[in-house]
């Protein structure tokens, strides 16, 4: 994720910033021009006072204040995620019909929002999706397509109802929205043995399996897929049970794979891959931003790495970004630890695990073609929910 600067007061703001900190500009994300803008109301009357509800169906229009002078200026309303609930800072361009941003119009099922601690897990959710949104926009994945984007539902067990499994099928993400609390991740996370467990790992781990059917199954690429990760054909459901019921230990699965759990199943592998992928360059699209690009420390054999934008153009090689990544992990293992916190990032990828990543880094940096009539076979993540 890149830094991005108050429009008004040139002061840091971020990706989720309703308000600058430093002048109290009100803020909004626009999707359109891929910025955090500063906003400047046109019909005040027309609004509810910031942080409370309104079921006005004509929000006021803004515009950016950097666009007052220009002779064609865009304007925009907020998207009615915020005006009524505040978990949402995306703005939509005036002349589009829709009352939510094109980040919420994912969103297909919420949960219900009259039960206490709802509206925070899913505001929690909704944070998460929309910096998988600018990830994949920023890899021209084309999330405003119809048809090549995901779609969400966020739902909560119900009393004598079996439990909500988090997974992907049929180009629909679930999540169970106890994923939100931190002390049930948490206990999830040492109950299943993983190192690492967070709302945007859950949904990039998710979109894995539907970009699986867009690249992958539906880009002509069965045959170098089965190649790197094996056959997708062999039995999901009898695999996660063995998974399960045998997890391998750390030097059985490091040598081929991200994480054990992607030694469960082929799927399973490109998704743990796609995931980690997404990690690799949101993180050092940060570090970049940071006046302009950081330089690490190498190690003793080898000289300072430059720190660049994993989203220039011609895109870096694979072999360059993992050459920037190692550094910066260690030093935001080493931040951690210096505050006495757990590793922020608890990997070490093997050869095998970077032959993965790098397929997957090769199919994303190709031109892709937008399907106006997609396949209706059952997506194979959909066939069996990752079990969690």
């Amino acid at each position: 994720m890149r830094l991005f600067h108050c429009d008004q007061c040139g002061h840091l703001v971020f990706f989720e910033s309703v308000h600058c900190v430093n002048c109290g500009a009100t803020l909004a994300y626009l999707p359109d021009c891929d910025d955090v803008g500063a906003m400047r109301a046109l019909d005040t009357s027309m609004q509810a006072p910031e942080g409370q509800p309104t079921t006005h169906a004509g929000p006021a229009q803004w515009q950016r204040i950097t666009s007052q002078s220009s002779s064609s200026p865009q304007y925009y309303r907020m998207c009615a995620n915020r005006i009524q609930y505040q978990v949402c800072n995306f703005a939509i361009p005036s002349d589009e019909p829709y009352t939510l941003c094109s980040a919420c119009r994912q969103t297909l099922v919420l949960p219900d929002l009259s039960v206490i601690g709802n509206t925070l897990r899913w505001q929690k959710l909704e944070n998460a999706k929309r910096r998988l949104y600018y990830t994949l926009a920023r890899l021209g994945l084309h999330p405003d397509q119809r048809n090549w984007t995901p779609h969400y539902q966020f739902l909560a067990d119900v009393v004598d109802q079996p439990p909500v499994v988090t997974g992907h099928a049929n180009g629909i993400i679930t999540i169970n929205i106890a994923e939100a609390d931190d002390d049930e991740r948490a206990r999830l996370r040492v109950a299943l043995y993983e190192p690492y467990r967070t709302l945007l790992g859950h949904l990039r781990h998710e979109s894995g399996h539907f970009f699986w059917d867009k690249l992958v199954r539906d880009g002509g690429e069965l045959d170098s897929f089965r190649q790197i990760f094996g056959d997708e054909r062999q039995d999901y459901h009898d695999a996660l049970q063995l998974y399960y019921a045998n997890p391998p230990s750390y030097p059985e699965w490091s040598a081929h794979h991200v994480s054990a759990y992607a030694s469960a199943h082929p799927w399973e592998d490109w998704a743990e891959s796609w995931a980690h992928y997404l990690h690799m360059v949101d993180v050092l699209e940060t570090a970049a931003s940071y006046h302009t690009g950081l330089t690490m420390a190498g190690s003793t054999e080898t000289p300072p790495v430059k720190i660049g934008d994993p989203f220039t153009q011609p895109p870096p090689s694979f072999e360059h970004m993992v050459s920037q990544w190692v550094p910066v992990t260690l030093l935001l293992n080493s931040l951690n630890r210096s505050l006495g916190q757990q590793d922020a990032y608890p990997f070490a990828l093997s050869a095998g695990a970077l032959q993965k990543l790098r397929y997957v880094h090769d199919i994303v940096r190709r031109p892709h073609e937008v399907d106006s009539n997609p396949a209706t076979v059952l997506s194979p993540a959909g066939t069996g929910a990752r079990l969690a």
